[in-house]
C-alpha cells in the first residue's frame, strides 16, 4: 500500500514530458536539429509522412519503427550532454543513406 502511495505522489509531482515531433520524408526528417536539455523529460514521435520510416539514436535509446501515419513515440531522460547523430534505419530509396539529423544535449 505505501508503495502504492508513493508512486501515485511521485507520478503526480513529475512533470509531463515535452513531446518533440519529427516528420520524416524521404529523404529528410523536419525539423533536423532538435536540441534537449540534460534530465528533461521528452517524448520523441515520429511520423512517416509518405512510408515506414526509422529512427535511430543508440546513445540516447532511441529507436522507433513509424509506418505511414502511425506515429511511434519513446519518452526519454538525456543523462550525457553531447551531439549525437540521427539516421533513419529503414531503407526508402537512393537517398536514404542522406537521411539524417542531429540531437544536442546541453
Amino acid at each position: 500500500m505505501i508503495a502504492f502511495i508513493l508512486s501515485l505522489f511521485m507520478a503526480m509531482a513529475a512533470p509531463d514530458a515535452r513531446v518533440v515531433e519529427i516528420h520524416a520524408k524521404r529523404f529528410s526528417f523536419s525539423p533536423d536539429l532538435v536540441t534537449l536539455k540534460r534530465g528533461e523529460r521528452v517524448t520523441i514521435r515520429l511520423i512517416g509522412d509518405d512510408r515506414a520510416h526509422g529512427l535511430l539514436v543508440k546513445p540516447l535509446g532511441i529507436d522507433l519503427d513509424a509506418p505511414p501515419n502511425a506515429p511511434h513515440e519513446i519518452t526519454i531522460v538525456p543523462a550525457q550532454p553531447g551531439t549525437y547523430a540521427a539516421i533513419c534505419d529503414h531503407y526508402c530509396g537512393m537517398g536514404h543513406g542522406g537521411m539524417k539529423m542531429t540531437f544536442i544535449v546541453e
